[in-house]
């Protein structure tokens, strides 16, 4: 009970982020920043697929309704969670995941995070573009976007990770 109410929390903190605070920063050149996704990528790793696109929907839908977007985040987030466990199990240690670890730096490791959240966060972002623009013709653009929005988003996931210590196991 006491995971679920610390990730409702997580769930509301990260929406407003993105919301209010996020999507209020403009760098300008296709400097994005995107919060939510890293809302699914710190979701414990026995969570079914189907409820981390259900919270993935949730989250995005709510933060596309506020903020216009038409569906952007929600589409963006929903394949998040699908590719999820795929690319877990590509870069699934030799030892396997322990169900005690959560996905987040501190626990798994610097080479781990970037390389699973790197991946999900640039195929987040090229489709999240994609669907903006709707249109191969404007690659330049998506591409330019993707490209600053990861870095600055990358960065900032990297700066929050800070916040999640690793937890003792007694």
């Amino acid at each position: 009970m006491k995971g679920i109410i610390r990730y409702f929390f997580l769930f509301l903190s990260f929406l407003l982020l993105q919301v209010f605070l996020a999507r209020n920063i403009d760098l300008g050149y296709g400097f994005h920043l995107f919060l939510l996704p890293l809302f699914i990528m710190i979701l414990p790793f026995e969570t079914p697929v189907f409820i981390l696109m259900l919270l993935g929907f949730l989250l995005g839908i709510i933060a596309d309704s506020i903020m216009n977007s038409y569906g952007l985040n929600a589409s963006s987030l929903v394949l998040f969670a699908y590719l999820r466990p795929i690319v877990f199990q590509t870069f699934t240690p030799k030892e396997g995941y322990d169900v005690l670890k959560k996905p987040v730096l501190p626990e798994m490791g610097w080479t781990w995070f970037v390389f699973s959240y790197g991946l999900l966060l640039f195929i987040y972002l090229v489709w999240f573009f994609f669907l903006e623009v709707f249109s191969l013709n404007e690659w330049v653009l998506i591409v330019r976007n993707s490209f600053f929005s990861f870095i600055f988003s990358f960065s900032v996931a990297l700066i929050l990770q800070l916040f999640f210590r690793k937890q003792p196991l007694a």
